[in-house]
Parts: C-alpha cells; structure tokens; sequence
C-alpha cells in the first residue's frame, strides 16, 4: 500500500463509515532522501542537519473551502450515483443549503478558523470523530501494513529480527526526540531542495519563515504534529469519549505472548538503549517461559465495544490493577510475539489486522507484531494521526534494520539475569471481569469470523506501461474497481479514497471520489457496450477518466475536496444544537458516505502488503498498490458480498484496458 517515490508519501485515513485507511497522493514525481549524515552514535539513525520541527511554525494553513465550490462540487459527486429525478431533488436541497442555513454556518466556520490559527478547522472535529466512536477498534479502525522479509534470510529468525526492530525503533525515537529526525518534505525538484548546500542554508532561516525557504526550491515541508503520539501513547477507553495518553518518561517495552504480558527496560536512567545483547537475552527469555496462556487474557477487551471496555476497565481498576494498566499505557509500544508460522498472504492479513483477540493490545498507538517464522507487521491505532508517522517509522525501521543490524544470527545474548529484569505483570480479575473478558473473546470470535479477504496480482502491465500511454495509473486501477463493481452487481456505488493534506498545519484528509461522470460511461462502454466503440473511442474515455481523477486529486491534496467541509459544518451545527438542514438527512447525502468501495493505496520498500475491513457490511476494503509492471490487490469483504469473484471481475477489467492501450479490441 504507499508510495515513496514519484508519488507524495503521505499515508493518510479515510472516513468511510467508521474505518480510516492510509493513502498516498499522487502529485506528479518527487522524492525524498531522509538520511541526513550517518550519525556517529548508534544512539541515532542520523542526524539531520535541519532541525526535525524547523518548517512546523511556518506550514501554511488548510483553506475553508468555498461554499459555492463545495456544493459544485458535491453534485457533480452525486450525478453517477443517482437517476435523473434523483438528482434533482437533491440539487435542489444542496441549493437550497447553499443560500440559506450553509451561509451562515459557512461564515460562522470561517470566522472560528480565524481566531484559531494555531490548528486547522478540520483537526478537532476530526479528532472527536474518532474518539467518540464507539464501535470497537479492531476491524473498523486499526489497519495494519506488513514488512518486507529482510533480504538476508538468516535475519527474519524471529528472535533476531524482533531485537533489530526494537533497537531501530528506539534509535528511531531518540532521533526524533533530540530534534535529529530528518524533516518530512516532499521535492518535487531533489536536485536543487534535497541537497546538503540547500540543508546548511535553510537551517539558518528562522522557523517562522523556513516553509517559504523550502517552496522557493519547489520542497513542500509536511505537518509532523502527530509524530509525538507516536511513542508512549495509548488510547483510553471512557464513557461517551476516549482520551488519549502519552507518558514520555516510560522506558520500558510492552511484550505480549500466548496473551501473557511482559515489561522490561529498553532505556537505561541516562536515557541510553539497553545494549543490544540484554534486549536479545530478555526476548529470549520470554520465548522460551513456559507459562501457559492465560485463562482470562486482558488484551481481548481491547477489541469491546468502547463503553463496555470503559465500564469493565474502571473494574479493572477498582480491583487493584490500576499500576499495572498504567505500565502498559505508558510502554514505549507492543510488541507481539505469535507462535504460528504463516501459510502464505492471506493467513497474514488475518493474522496482522486482527489475529486470536488475545495476543495484542489494540489501544496501543502502534504494535509491531513478529510471527514465529520472521514475518513483521505494524498494527496501528488510528484516532491519534493519519498514518503519515506510521509509514515514516516503518520505512525507517525497515532500512535501518536490513542495512544496520544490531544483532546478527551469530550472535549470543548477554550473560544477564533476564528473570529479575523481565517482569510479567499479573492481574486481579474477579469473577465479573472473568464475564466480561469470556464474552469480548466471543464478540470478537463472531466478528472476524465473518471476514474474507483475498488476493490478486495482474502481472501484464503497471505503472511503466501506463505512464507511457500518458495515463495515471492510480486512475486506472480506481477505473478497473468501477468496471469489475459494475460487471459483478450492475451499478456504480459510493467509492472513496483518501487524500493526505499534511502539506498544511494540523492537515488530516481529504476524500477523492473516484466514481465519477467519466468512470461510469467508460466502464459501461466496457462492460455493456462491448464491440460498440473502436479502440480509439475507448482510449480517448480512458484519458478522460485520467485527467478527471487527476484533478480531483490534486484538488483534495491542495485541502479543495467537499466532504471535509460538509462534514465541519455538520460538525458546527451539532454543536450549537441547531436541527440539520435537509441536506445531511437527504437519503443520497446518507449513501454518499456509505463507502461501498473503500479504497486506499501503498507501495513502499519497507510494506509488503497493507490492509483493512470494510467500512460498511455489505462493502469492500481495497487495498492496492501499481508497481512498476504489475499491479496487486488486497480485499477484505463480509458475507454480503463475494470477495473472489469481484477479484476475478477486477483482473478481466484491467486485461480490457491494457488490451486496448496495446491498440487491440475488446472481445465481445
């Protein structure tokens, strides 16, 4: 799933329904080189020359869209969606919004944006949006992105490759916290902004001005504000709302296995890393413990309901576990160590977005998760950022621990008393909590059941072919889901896709809407009409879908989409308690936003394969990548819809366009 070079590599969420995905922006070729000089300490991944928060101060801010654009551009949304009188009685609604109630809420948006310079007018409401959910996280909100195996087989031994990570991400979080963290800038021209003269130059301009520095050169500086959450950090279940905690001073990890759970140091008092050696004896020994697995395994009730995980945590509590819950929310992450081997990509879909219920702690900000044959996976918690600092780390982790491991298969573990530094923490459970963690496992056991996910590789053509035809090819792979919908149920249904707005300060996302006028009459003419347009026909279609997605992309990148602003004012008229304009309550408003094709893509060196559920029962959780000459997807359904036959459906729509790109005709 995300991309690294000639696409921006921001990973970002999506709202569809109740899941947030990660997603990348295509705004034509740039790139980036995070390594500034190596540092000498291995205290550090490097140490960047420009300080990690230098271009923070002087992000631009996210514009409050337009109404007029806002409304345009909603419709023209809602027109491949809707029959003709449909349409119409929602053009009058959107109209009638627009002149009247929208106005007023419009201006009253704008001004609070005004005397909230700090943040942008998305960041609150969008923070709310997640955090008062209250649907469990596990399926409708963490996704998770696998690691590539290490090139050097002998390191994705499980113990080795897990004290690697945990090393690297130490390293990664001292960089980030001593400042040294190369900043997060996209260059759109490297040769000019990605080099050590413009670094050494830029460093000196102050921070209030730095942004302006950077764009002169063609460099876009991103929003880091969320890379803060991303260690010590853990979202707190509580009644109507959850909290989010971060606890700085923590110094120690969080190791789960068999559902036991385990604490040890991986910072020493003077805020140095363990020695590599004590990190590999302690995971060692925690390996090998023979404890069996819990009865009661706490981790499940991170996957409840978030008020019933609130209720039976404030027991927790009562019943004398308060100090323990504390050492786990203030750990510096979790790492989960499985005792499967996995069969093959599917099986760690499974096991990385989801897993048995019992071996992990969803709440964390992220947890690393190494099965017993190597395989590495990030499972992250969304509410706290859009995933532009989970790609960032994990691409980091990757690279640091493939090129500079700490550890290696030769090497013996340190002579340590593993079994007074490891502490495995026991909880007091009475007979209530004993109900409630049975009956999470249970709730936990009838949702995954319920998920199919399935793969696909078409392997005749990717992103060379495709630039070569002059086409997009994240247009085209949207396209190819259009066509195989159509040709598997007969209709174009709500589709999203996300779009990062990190280039502002406090920007979250922006939806694509990658259904549109053009999408539907191209996949007709493929699906319905087929022998009744020549190559060329089809051809000049399929550069219109391109250039139509591309500006619907770069508009949600520059913050110009519609549906983070109709979401912000829905937002504000909640609020005030003003009654919803008929806009909101309008049945094609409602299955807008039921996001029957949820999308979201990644390719990077680092993820192997990403994924998520669907945001709706009766959807699809797409997650894609098109690379170089192939394209692959990731999809995850329930039982409403049949996940291998839109596969099939989706690979017999790209072998059409690519045929007709090789100037060959559709076969009737």
């Amino acid at each position: 799933m995300a991309g690294l070079l000639s696409v921006q590599c921001v990973a970002s969420v999506k709202k569809c329904g109740s899941l947030m995905h990660l997603r990348t922006v295509a705004l034509g070729v740039g790139a980036r080189n995070y390594s500034s000089k190596t540092a000498s300490s291995s205290e550090y991944l490097h140490q960047s020359v420009v300080p990690t928060m230098h271009y923070q101060k002087s992000l631009p801010r996210l514009p409050v869209p337009k109404l007029e654009d806002t409304i345009r551009k909603y419709l023209a949304a809602q027109r491949p969606l809707l029959d003709d009188d449909q349409f119409k009685t929602t053009e009058k609604i959107a109209k009638d919004f627009e002149s009247g109630v929208g106005t007023q809420l419009h201006e009253e948006l704008v001004t609070q944006d005004k005397t909230n310079k700090h943040t942008s007018y998305i960041s609150g409401p969008w923070f709310d949006m997640y955090l008062c959910a209250r649907d469990s996280v596990v399926l409708n909100f963490n996704p998770f992105m696998s690691f590539n195996p290490d090139p050097k087989k002998e390191y994705n031994d499980q113990l080795i490759r897990a004290t690697n990570m945990v090393c690297s991400a130490v390293r990664f979080m001292k960089t980030l916290r001593a400042g040294l963290l190369e900043p997060e800038v996209f260059h759109l021209n490297p040769a000019k902004s990605d080099t050590d003269g413009f670094k050494k130059f830029i460093r000196w301009v102050p921070s209030s001005l730095s942004w302006y520095g950077a764009y002169m050169v063609n460099a876009y500086p991103l929003d880091m504000s969320q890379y803060f959450r991303l260690f010590n950090s853990t979202r707190i279940p509580k009644r109507g709302r959850d909290e989010l905690f971060t606890e700085e001073k923590g110094r120690h990890l969080l190791v789960m296995r068999k559902g036991n759970m385990y604490v040890f140091d991986i910072i020493d008092r003077d805020g140095n890393l363990v020695t590599p050696g004590e990190i590999q004896s302690h995971l060692k020994y925690i390996l090998s413990d023979p404890t069996p697995a819990p009865a009661f395994p706490l981790g499940v009730l991170t996957s409840e309901n978030r008020d019933v995980w609130a209720g039976l945590r404030d027991k927790l509590i009562a019943a004398g576990n308060a100090e323990d819950l504390r050492t786990v929310d203030s750990a510096i992450f979790c790492l989960c160590l499985d005792d499967e081997s996995m069969r093959d990509h599917i099986q760690i879909s499974h096991n990385m977005l989801h897993g048995d219920g019992c071996n992990r702690w969803y709440d964390k900000s992220f947890s690393i998760i190494l099965t017993k044959d190597g395989q590495a996976a990030i499972n992250f918690e969304h509410s706290w950022g859009d995933g532009v600092a989970v790609l960032r780390f994990q691409n980091e982790i990757f690279k640091d621990t493939t090129e500079q491991p700490l550890v290696h298969p030769g090497s013996t573990a340190a002579a340590v008393d593993s079994a007074s530094a490891v502490r495995r923490l026991h909880f007091n459970l009475d007979s209530e909590l004993q109900a409630g963690i049975k009956q999470a496992k249970a709730n936990f056991d009838g949702a995954v059941s319920k998920l199919t996910i399935d793969a696909m590789e078409f392997k005749k053509g990717g992103k060379e072919r495709l630039k070569k035809s002059k086409l997009s090819p994240d247009a085209i792979a949207q396209l190819a889901f259009q066509m195989g919908f159509l040709k598997q149920y007969g209709q174009t249904v709500a589709t999203y896709e996300s779009c990062s707005t990190a280039a502002f300060k406090h920007g979250r996302t922006e939806t694509i809407r990658p259904a549109t006028i053009h999408t539907k009459q191209c996949s007709h003419a493929f699906v319905f009409q087929r022998g009744q347009h020549s190559v060329e026909q089809l051809g000049a279609m399929l550069n219109e879908c391109s250039k139509y997605h591309g500006q619907l992309t770069k508009e949600a990148a520059m913050g110009q989409g519609f549906d983070r602003h109709l979401f912000a004012m829905r937002y504000l008229a909640n609020s005030k308690g003003q009654p919803l304009h008929g806009l909101y309550t309008d049945p094609a408003y409602l299955a807008i936003n039921h996001n029957i094709l949820s999308t979201s893509t990644l390719t990077s060196p680092a993820v192997n394969l990403g994924g998520f559920a669907p945001v709706v029962p009766d959807g699809f959780g797409v997650g894609y990548g098109v690379h170089d000459d192939w394209i692959g997807c990731n999809v995850s359904s329930y039982p409403a819809r049949n996940v291998h036959e839109f596969l099939q459906c989706v690979h017999e729509s790209l072998e059409d366009i690519f045929s007709v790109l090789e100037g060959k005709s559709v076969k009737k």
